[in-house]
């Protein structure tokens, strides 16, 4: 009656939000759940303090709920990354656990971004628990005590639909929209959201079908995968879920954001800051994303586009708007690697490597 549901969280020197997202998860009210936590080589005690978490010795302050303590402690089974590939093998000491009493810990042994971080949970779960869905959510959220139950049902609605995401807001302005799903634009490799800095006071319908929604709260069948494929690790970080989205609708599946599952997600409202780390895998792997997902006609137009309008645009902003040529260099550095890396790519299918 209840799909089983397994939920990867990447942790990467982030215990506080993490405990704050795993008990905002342990309240929820959807039933057949494994949370699945996967330790990228975090530095700052992380582990150690997420088991303080589990045996009750940190209590969890949110605005989103209370804290709850009946359902402490919580049992961990731990892995380090080769024994979880390898299939497990201690998941008789949780099976008769309600969903929220039970933690699988994975340790990575470094930080191996979102795509390859995921990957290694994912093909955890599809060897030792046999998920019908595989749910990836972001450590930097609060989740809706409904969230699951609301993304389950709509997936299960129609057999067409292979992915559904929760509708992002943002956790410093509870109703304003950060990202509820995106309209893929193939000249140029960006994403529209109309409903982005909204205020949602009920205006929009309960679904919408879109190109790609985001990551941060992301369910897909596990028959889906099996079709498609894991996501494409080299992306490092940003555009991988996208590609899936993408490759899940070339094989006829729907993508939907379904506005009935909320999650309030930890990217200020107000903040305009520009990071290093987002201007260089942002335009990297849109050249990536586009190449690997178009025709090679339909890339050369977009490299037409990119040097006549964004290239200029981009260049004048980093210099002008914020004075940052440190980022110019990034971005130029970028640009860079995103044609390398797809020539490099292209030249090796081409030998057949």
């Amino acid at each position: 009656m209840n799909p089983k549901v397994s939920i990867i969280i990447l942790n990467w020197n982030g215990w506080k939000d993490t405990i704050e997202c795993l008990e905002s998860l342990y309240q929820i009210t959807y039933p057949n759940y494994d949370v699945i936590l996967i330790d990228n080589g975090s530095e700052d005690e992380s582990i150690e303090k997420i088991k303080e978490y589990c045996e009750r010795e940190i209590k969890v302050e949110s605005n989103f709920f209370e804290y709850d303590p009946s359902n402490k402690p919580i049992k961990i089974i731990e892995y380090r990354r080769e024994e979880a590939e390898a299939g497990g093998g201690k998941e008789g000491e949780i099976s008769d656990l309600p969903s929220n009493r039970k933690l699988i810990i994975i340790k990575n042994e470094k930080n191996y971004g979102f795509a390859e971080g995921n990957n290694i949970g994912m093909r955890y779960a599809l060897k030792a628990l046999n998920p019908d869905y595989i749910l990836l959510l972001n450590n930097d959220t609060v989740v809706d005590k409904e969230f699951l139950s609301e993304l389950v049902k709509v997936v299960e609605s129609d057999e067409k639909i292979g992915i559904v995401g929760a509708v992002n807001y943002y956790y410093d302005d509870t109703k304003k929209i950060w990202y509820s799903g995106g309209v893929m634009n193939w000249a140029t490799g960006k994403l529209a959201d109309i409903t982005r800095n909204r205020v949602d006071n009920g205006q929009f319908e309960e679904i919408k079908e879109v190109d790609e929604v985001a990551g941060s709260s992301l369910l897909i069948k596990t028959e889906v995968i099996n079709k498609i494929g894991l996501l494409y690790s080299d992306y490092f970080c940003y555009f991988e879920e996208t590609e899936w989205c993408a490759k899940a609708k070339k094989e006829k599946y729907l993508v939907y954001a379904n506005f009935n599952s909320k999650i309030w997600h930890k990217v200020s409202s107000s903040s305009k800051k520009i990071y290093a780390f987002e201007v260089y895998y942002l335009t990297r792997n849109r050249f990536l994303f586009l190449y690997r997902n178009v025709t090679k006609l339909q890339f050369i137009l977009f490299l037409f586009h990119f040097f006549l309008l964004d290239f200029i645009l981009t260049t004048g902003s980093l210099l002008v708007l914020h004075k940052n040529s440190k980022l110019l260099k990034t971005y130029y550095k970028a640009i860079y690697d995103g044609i390398r890396l797809s020539l490099i790519r292209d030249l090796k299918n081409k030998k057949g490597e």
